[in-house]
């Protein structure tokens, strides 16, 4: 993945291990987004028609299990002891994501604790272990890694609350995917969770009743998003993912300057601006 390459140019290595750890990883990510669609049954993905649409449930999974396979061969080959644990570890994180996300769809009681700790292991655990393993690479060091894995996982919640209001704000032409998918799915979000704690009894119903798949036509979803406006939670949503972003560039900070610096300085900036 670039952000795997970037850090790994930030402490100077530009040898044959980043690109082929990269790749692996990648192939993991493929693995990840190929399950996660036959399990939330999305037809779509930025625009295209997902794998399990086109070649059904079951094909869909056995390439997601093949990638999943290979990446793991190629750890082997890499021959980083550090690496494989880091990546063994982080999958593991995945997975426990992937049914703590499962045991609270439609629960509109979540709390943002639970919240938080879904899309630490769903969506940061991958940018997380990205960037670490780059430390375990010559010209890195274990306290590198730990810097490199602390940026990662603060861009990687950055990210996921930029995402979550993305599904309200923005639009399939801009970002491949309707929006309202979440919504109507009942998908508990950050924005959700702050407009249900804030709002009127009214408010509240009409967010359980939404959850539970009661309210999903257009009209609907438009009430979904003044609501989200009138309490402030798309305003503090986006300000949380601004406020990941700083702390994701202070890891940065005993790092000279360097064009691999920028390029991860930017990264920042585009996941917490992306649905503008």
């Amino acid at each position: 993945m670039a952000l795997l390459l970037a850090c790994a140019r930030l402490i100077g290595y530009s040898g044959p291990r980043s690109p082929s750890l990269a790749a692996a990883l990648e192939f993991i990510h493929t693995a990840t987004l190929l399950h996660d669609d036959v399990v939330d049954r999305s037809a779509l993905r930025r625009g295209q028609p997902t794998a399990n649409t086109i070649w059904g449930n079951r094909r869909a999974v056995a390439v997601g299990d093949f990638l999943l396979g290979r990446a793991f061969e190629m750890l082997v080959d890499d021959g980083s002891l550090d690496v494989v644990n880091a990546i063994s570890r982080a999958s593991m994180v995945l997975s426990a994501g992937e049914v703590s996300q499962l045991a609270s769809h439609r629960q509109i009681e979540t709390t943002e604790e639970t919240y938080f700790r879904i899309i630490s292991a769903k969506t940061a655990a991958l940018f997380e272990v990205s960037c670490q393993i780059a430390g375990y690479l010559p010209g890195g060091n274990k306290a590198t890694a730990v810097k490199f894995k602390r940026f990662g996982r603060s861009l990687g919640i950055a990210f996921q609350l930029t995402d979550d209001v993305i599904d309200y704000v923005s639009t399939s032409a801009r970002m491949g995917k309707d929006a309202g998918d979440d919504f109507r799915d009942g998908k508990v979000t950050l924005p959700v969770i702050i407009a249900f704690a804030r709002g009127s009894p009214a408010d509240r119903r009409f967010w359980e009743d939404a959850m539970q798949g009661n309210k999903v036509s257009d009209t609907d979803f438009a009430h979904a998003l003044k609501l989200l406006e009138d309490t402030g939670a798309i305003r503090d949503t986006l300000a949380r993912a601004y406020n990941h972003g700083r702390v994701a560039k202070s890891h940065l900070s005993s790092f000279g300057n360097s064009r691999a610096k920028s390029a991860l300085s930017m990264a920042v900036d585009f996941a917490v601006s992306r649905c503008f």
